[in-house]
């Protein structure tokens, strides 16, 4: 996941998390992950499979949800990112390819697909063996 952020540089970015702030805070900086948006359970009154956390976070991040991209590990945040108008890719840690089913792409890691930059937007490409 580092390596992903990494890639993004400046690229509007933001976790959206199931988790309390106050778990998401310690969990993110256990992790070592540095960015300043964030969305949680704590900021909206309907959590996931509601698309409510992806809108507050485009909404935070001044972008159209339809150009966000957004990476899932569970069903019930592949529901919500869609119905927020995302574009998802799931990875498939906690559930199965078939629970992930609508996301666009399905992966079993992150280190399966190279994120970079073109003209200002996230691109997500199969990595070369």
């Amino acid at each position: 996941m580092l390596d992903a952020i990494a890639a993004i540089g400046d690229a509007p970015a933001a976790v959206v998390t199931s988790a309390t702030h106050e778990l998401a805070r310690v969990r993110l900086a256990a992790a070592g992950i540095g960015i300043a948006q964030v969305v949680t359970f704590d900021d909206v009154e309907r959590g996931k499979p509601h698309p409510d956390p992806f809108l507050l976070a485009a909404q935070r991040l001044g972008v159209d949800p339809t150009d966000c991209l957004v990476c899932e590990d569970a069903p019930s945040g592949v529901a919500a990112a869609r119905a927020a108008g995302c574009s998802v890719l799931a990875v498939t840690t906690t559930s199965t390819p078939d629970e992930l089913g609508d996301a666009d792409l399905v992966v079993s890691s992150l280190a399966d697909v190279v994120f970079e930059v073109v003209d200002g937007r996230v691109r997500v490409r199969p990595r070369q063996p």
